[in-house]
């Protein structure tokens, strides 16, 4: 009886221990959950108390002026919609044709690893870095900062997110898929971009916007090629404003209305970014592949 007796005794034993340790890890988790939702709680709390005091319709109409002046933020918002836009222009087919690459055709090569291997490294590479690179190759060569400049180091920062969503995405359309595709006699680059890139056009999608959040916050590339504008400038041959820019130039300020000016674009960009992941998960993650 002894044998039975003891063999069921430690069975009950692990058994409430693994439910202790399972609560004790929920609970942990738990914890921790409610700590980082505190955290993007009081900052969001943080920009909405500051930076309501500068929202106005001044704000969005008026371009920068200097201390005391009526000015606003409006050529810097149109400056960062321009060079996010022309980087989209540029980055995407770049990040979508190497990420269709990697994940249809170079699956096995050399050189595909070798591109695998420098997309995550761009993807982990310090944008001041991607800065001075194109400060580098366009700025110093000319002696002219340019919204271009600003564009191309911040589609360099969009392409490797690009490449690695669509690379990831593709790997999830099922073979039977492809292989419907070829046994209709279609070739394989029809198969691809018409069955399964169309399959993997949500998560595609995510990939890009998720690019647009990660680069519309971005100072420290601009700062060596866009430089920043205090006037209304749409040419992309000459300096132009950006929403990061104009905040850093005016919380670094010692004029109150300024800072205030500086609070105000932090809300504006933080909440735009935060609109986007909303976009990102509820509008796209559903029909994902």
């Amino acid at each position: 009886m002894s044998g039975p007796v003891s063999s069921g005794w430690r069975t009950s034993a692990r058994a409430a221990h693994r439910r202790r340790m399972d609560k004790l890890a929920t609970g942990f988790s738990l914890v921790m959950t409610a700590v980082v939702l505190l955290m993007l709680a009081s900052i969001l709390w943080t920009l909405l108390r500051n930076g309501i005091a500068g929202l106005s319709v001044a704000a969005l109409i008026l371009p920068m002026g200097p201390p005391g002046s009526p000015g606003g933020l409006a050529n810097a918002i149109a400056g960062s919609f321009i060079q996010t836009g022309l980087a989209l222009v540029i980055g995407t087919p770049i990040g979508l044709g190497c990420g269709i690459y990697l994940a249809e055709f170079g699956t096995r090569s050399r050189f595909a690893s070798t591109v695998r291997f420098v997309s995550d490294v761009l993807l982990s590479a310090p944008s001041i870095l991607i800065g001075l690179f194109v400060y580098l190759v366009l700025v110093a060569p000319t002696g002219r900062f340019s919204g271009f400049a600003g564009s191309v180091a911040l589609a360099i920062l969009a392409v490797p997110i690009i490449v690695r969503t669509t690379e990831d995405m593709l790997r999830l359309v099922p073979v039977s898929m492809r292989e419907a595709g070829a046994a209709l006699g279609a070739p394989r680059w029809r198969v691809t971009v018409f069955l399964c890139l169309r399959a993997a056009k949500s998560g595609v999608l995510t990939g890009i916007l998720l690019a647009v959040a990660r680069i519309s916050g971005e100072t420290a590339p601009l700062l060596f090629t866009s430089l920043g504008n205090a006037n209304w400038s749409f040419s992309l041959a000459r300096p132009m404003a950006s929403m990061p820019l104009a905040i850093y130039q005016y919380a670094g300020a010692a004029y109150e209305d300024w800072v205030r000016l500086a609070w105000t674009g932090a809300m504006l960009v933080t909440f735009g970014v935060l609109a986007i992941n909303i976009v990102v998960r509820f509008g796209f993650g559903r029909n994902r592949t």
